[in-house]
């Protein structure tokens, strides 16, 4: 085997063979997969305004551009971790790759499918898509955790959170560039010649690891997708139907409830089959693995249930471009970058508990923030701050969770636990996009009305009824907000028009803010949990872990 050295001057070596290159030869191909996967998580929130002017879709079909996306990509990725463990990560990587690559070509040509733009295509392919990005996402874990040593598993993992926390926070800002510039096509056209890079170096720089023999659990992987699909189903589109009944004898809790049942049933399911499982709950004995499991649930709530309201805010309530609202944004994904891969390395140094711990506070401190500023008379340039901490607290959080979830793993599990890692984390995302949606939606019902009653108190008295009617109406609709709030009554003297499309814009922009403030909120309770689990990790540092075994050679890449 190569033999690498460390910047301690001492010499490590690889735990696989990979014929006189470096472990960190298998990154770019690894990065830039992850890349795309963790871009597409939050690249359409900058473009939700576009979108539902141009498929003219309401708020929650909108909302299921990105939940369609995350669903298949989580649910699938328990799956997609066995798969590499059986047919070998290189393979299917590849296969993932070109899944993820092709769909993207046809997200941005669903709108050309029919006469008129139907989202139903976008929507479907978005959920494709994310069956590529499943394919992917464990390998690129789990090859880091099989090629690299301990001594510098935390350095490579750090790289990789560091593409995470980038990639996230980088899409908005990529998404407004593109959507201003050549249209909203290209937040999913980006894609192509990233993935067409990505492919060739996979193809010449992956080593084939070594595969194993395992079963296939296609009960569970049924049971995981009904169980959480009736769930986010459920909590979307809750507000649609009222929170009451939907067809037949179901109501939306009776599909939430349902969808809780199936999930139990998947961890019963899950408990039966032992060590063969498709998500071995052994993996769970270890108290470090169970609350990096939960943190990274909470960090992906977090990181996707902040854009939707936040973008709506500042193109449809303080007027500014998607390049204008993406460089509001800015900070964040320059201080994630910055920050990320020192954090890295400092989880190898001391208890990578507190500097997870450090993030998610970071994280809340900024999110609370976010919600005290809210305002639509307020200047963007007041957002940039909390964003800035935002990056701190995402930048610290990423790499060190991965290590503490990864370190105990060995070549036995590292396909397992990194599918169950991934897939909770993504399942928090989900969960997160289905949550902000319907706590937003149902909020706006009821602080929108109240501002037009409170914006009422100043119209001439005979037209404050309809007044209040009308803003009540655009209540939840993103194509409501801003000028188109409220349809003037024929007849309206230019004067009394003027003074009333005012108070329109004004009560739809405070009711916004409010609703969008108070979903914050609940972000912010999730990322308190988030301290708390970091706070009961094991202190014991990632690299006393027992190593990973050495495997066999292998194959030359190609």
């Amino acid at each position: 085997m190569a033999a690498m050295s460390t910047d301690t001057g001492r010499t490590v070596t690889p735990l696989v063979d990979l014929h006189g290159r470096s472990a960190w030869s298998v990154l770019p191909p690894l990065i830039l997969g992850f890349f795309m996967i963790m871009v597409d998580t939050t690249i359409v929130n900058i473009a939700i305004p576009t979108l539902t002017d141009a498929f003219s879709a309401s708020l929650v079909e909108v909302g299921w551009v990105n939940s369609s996306y995350l669903l298949t990509y989580a649910t699938l990725m328990l799956l997609a971790g066995r798969l590499g463990d059986r047919y070998g990560q290189k393979a299917i990587f590849v296969a993932g790759l070109v899944v993820f690559t092709v769909f993207s070509f046809l997200c941005g040509f669903s709108g050309e499918l029919g006469s008129t733009p139907e989202i139903g295509w976008l929507i479907a392919f978005r959920a494709l898509q994310g069956i590529g990005a499943a394919l992917m996402t464990p390998q690129t874990m789990s090859m880091i955790t099989r090629v690299f040593p301990a001594q510098q598993r935390g350095a490579a993992l750090g790289l990789w959170g560091a593409t995470a926390g980038v990639a996230t926070i980088t899409g908005p800002l990529l998404g407004g560039v593109l959507v201003e510039t050549v249209g909203w096509e290209w937040i999913f056209y980006v894609n192509i010649p990233v993935g067409v890079v990505a492919l060739w170096f996979a193809v010449t720089r992956l080593p084939h690891l070594a595969s194993r023999e395992t079963s296939i659990d296609v009960l569970g992987v049924v049971l995981s997708i009904l169980g959480l699909g009736l769930v986010v189903f459920g909590l979307q589109e809750g507000s649609t139907y009222d929170w009451g009944h939907l067809w037949g004898p179901f109501t939306v809790w009776n599909v939430v409830g349902l969808g809780l049942v199936l999930v139990g049933v998947f961890v019963w399911w899950q408990h039966r089959l032992g060590d063969v499982a498709l998500l071995p709950l052994r993996l769970f004995r270890s108290r470090n693995f169970s609350l990096a499991n939960v943190d990274g649930m909470a960090v992906s709530f977090a990181m996707i249930a902040i854009f939707f309201p936040l973008t709506i805010f500042l193109q449809s309530v303080l007027g500014l471009t998607p390049i204008h609202a993406a460089l509001v944004m800015a900070p964040g994904s320059l201080v994630s970058g910055v920050v990320a891969p020192f954090a890295g390395r400092w989880s190898d140094r001391v208890p990578g508990k507190w500097v997870v711990a450090a993030g998610f506070a970071a994280i809340a401190a900024a999110v609370g923030w976010l919600a005290l500023v809210l305002d639509p008379a307020a200047s963007p340039y007041v957002l940039l701050a909390p964003m800035a901490l935002f990056g701190v607290g995402t930048g610290l959080t990423f790499s060190p969770l991965s290590n503490l979830a990864t370190s105990g793993l060995d070549a036995r599990t590292a396909g397992a636990g990194a599918g169950a890692f991934n897939t909770n984390r993504q399942v928090g995302g989900v969960i997160g996009s289905a949550a902000v949606v319907a706590l937003l939606s149902s909020r706006l019902g009821v602080t929108i009305p109240a501002a037009a009653q409170d914006a009422a108190a100043g119209l001439p008295e005979q037209y404050r009824a309809a007044f209040v009617d009308g803003v009540s109406a655009a209540a939840g609709s993103a194509e409501g907000m801003g000028q188109g709030a409220f349809r003037l009554p024929p007849g309206v003297p230019d004067d009394v028009a003027a003074q009333l499309a005012a108070a329109a814009q004004d009560a739809v922009g405070t009711g916004f803010a409010t609703a969008a403030a108070q979903t914050l909120l609940l972000v912010v309770a999730v990322l308190v949990v988030g301290v708390v689990c970091a706070a009961f990790m094991s202190a014991a540092p990632a690299s006393s872990a027992a190593p990973a075994t050495p495997e066999a050679p292998a194959r030359p890449a190609g």
